[in-house]
């Protein structure tokens, strides 16, 4: 299975299907990210926050891949973004990963309250220069602190990975992103269970059609609107089922049903604002 890869602003490119580690347990880590490369997958999400990079290290490790093969994503949690905290933070993460760089490093929350975004951002700039980190983005980044980043430095992100599905689709944020080459990655995209997304009839009627499974179609949907996404999954089946996306195509009649499902006035947001984590 090979998955297509989208350009960076970094000048590097990104599978634009991967696995996510959110919320897996940090015994099973191993496991689940063999079973991962094992089905095909080579973009692997995390973030020093989840206390899993030590077990995605394992299987990198353990894997035999050669590093040139795989992108590996962490980020930086939000009480060491102040001084030059990030650049300890990196150190950590590459220790646990077993890396000497990764492909992506990522502010995690803007955490306005605080007021060191910006400062994380600079400093993320030089972890980039200094090789640890090939490319550098955010997380949870409203346009607000998009410009607020953009105002102290020449460096925009590479992506700008937010909570993203059919419920919920941040159209601000993502026209902003695309007019200034910022990749969007999608986070909860199959809405992290906490709404019938996949009992939608619009979804179930395009699963029908093409033989696929609901959660393959929301996937399938994300991919043709040119968004990163990595689903998270401990069942191997499932695991190998969320990348089997890539032999068919949404219609156009069925991508606009998807895009109809959202939910007016932000109401189809499942997590937390980015305003309120701190």
């Amino acid at each position: 299975m090979t998955v297509p890869t989208l350009a960076l602003n970094s000048g590097f490119d990104i599978p634009q299907l991967g696995y996510g580690v959110f919320k897996v347990d940090a015994a099973e880590t191993e496991r689940n990210v063999l079973d991962a490369f094992e089905a095909g997958y080579r973009h692997i999400d995390t973030a020093a926050i989840y206390g899993n990079e030590e077990g995605v290290g394992r299987a990198i490790a353990a894997s035999g891949i050669a590093r040139d093969e795989l992108f590996i994503t962490t980020k930086l949690w939000n009480n060491r973004q102040s001084g030059d905290q990030p650049q300890q933070a990196i150190a950590e993460s590459l220790e646990k990963l077993g890396l000497e760089f990764v492909d992506l490093y990522l502010v995690h929350w803007p955490t306005p309250e605080r007021g060191t975004f910006v400062n994380a951002w600079q400093q993320l700039v030089a972890i980039r220069d200094a090789g640890l980190s090939r490319s550098i983005g955010v997380s949870n980044f409203l346009v607000e602190h998009l410009e607020a980043i953009g105002r102290e430095s020449d460096v925009l992100p590479a992506v700008n990975q937010i909570e993203l599905h059919p419920a919920y689709q941040q159209r601000e944020a993502t026209q902003w992103c695309t007019e200034h080459g910022i990749r969007i990655e999608a986070w909860g995209p199959l809405g992290q269970g906490k709404y019938p997304l996949l009992e939608e009839p619009a979804i179930v009627a395009a699963a029908a059609a093409h033989g696929k499974s609901a959660a393959q179609i929301v996937l399938r949907w994300d991919i043709q609107n040119g968004t990163i996404v990595f689903p998270k999954s401990t069942n191997p089946a499932r695991i190998r089922e969320n990348l089997d996306i890539f032999d068919f195509e949404l219609s156009g009649d069925e991508m606009a049903s998807i895009t109809a499902l959202e939910r007016a006035d932000g109401a189809g947001r499942v997590s937390s604002h980015p305003l309120e984590v701190n």
